[in-house]
């Protein structure tokens, strides 16, 4: 194989990569609109408040984010996918779901998967915008934890960050951004190596 058909192959690759990774994010959004709104539906909320707790939750983490590193207006205002799919998302929800008996397992594995996600996610744009290594950590665990602490809170629960009858969430996100940031620091980031680590900490974070 020449040279230039290796380069090629290797642009297939990372825009292969690339597109996997958009995938993810969506996948995020989803994910933790989902939780969002089955909390809601456990709360005995009207369309009103499944579809706007399923927005702020989907949401919340990433506009916390982006005003943290000056990013405005923030991207959930600007990219109406995102909006749409939380939205839609929290419709589904609240014309389908489990009965209020099977609804916890869902409710866990949506927000892990949307926690491993958006802390990779929220990582790689944080470190994109210069902030340096320690900071796009923390940007990281804030865009990861962010949107479930506005949802527990809306819903009049404490967050389950802070409870100790609830999987572990701040540690496995916070190791998750730090291997996030190392890796980007040393040029070793690709993006289908950034879902492995999104996997690792949904797999942490999720019930047995």
């Amino acid at each position: 194989m020449s040279a230039a058909q290796t380069i090629v192959l290797a642009g297939g690759i990372d825009d292969a990569a690339s597109l996997v990774h958009q995938i993810g994010e969506m996948v995020g959004v989803v994910a933790f609109a989902a939780s969002g709104a089955l909390l809601a539906v456990r709360r005995n909320l009207d369309i009103v408040g499944i579809v706007f707790l399923a927005v702020t939750t989907a949401l919340g983490g990433g506009v916390i984010r982006d005003l943290l590193i000056g990013n405005t207006p923030p991207v959930a205002f600007t990219d109406f996918e995102f909006l749409a799919a939380a939205a839609a998302t929290g419709l589904v929800i609240f014309f389908w779901h489990p009965p209020a008996i099977l609804q916890r397992w869902p409710l866990d594995v949506t927000d892990a998967v949307g926690l491993g996600l958006f802390v990779v996610t929220g990582t790689a744009v944080g470190y994109a915008w210069g902030v340096g290594a320690p900071a796009a950590a923390l940007l990281g665990l804030t865009t990861g934890v962010g949107g479930g602490i506005i949802r527990d809170m809306l819903s009049g629960k404490v967050p389950a960050i802070l409870r100790t009858d609830e999987p572990l969430y701040a540690i496995p996100a916070f190791i998750g951004a730090v291997l996030t940031t190392t890796l980007m620091h040393f040029d070793w980031y690709r993006p289908w190596i950034g879902l492995i680590c999104a996997a690792l900490i949904t797999s942490d974070v999720s019930p047995p």
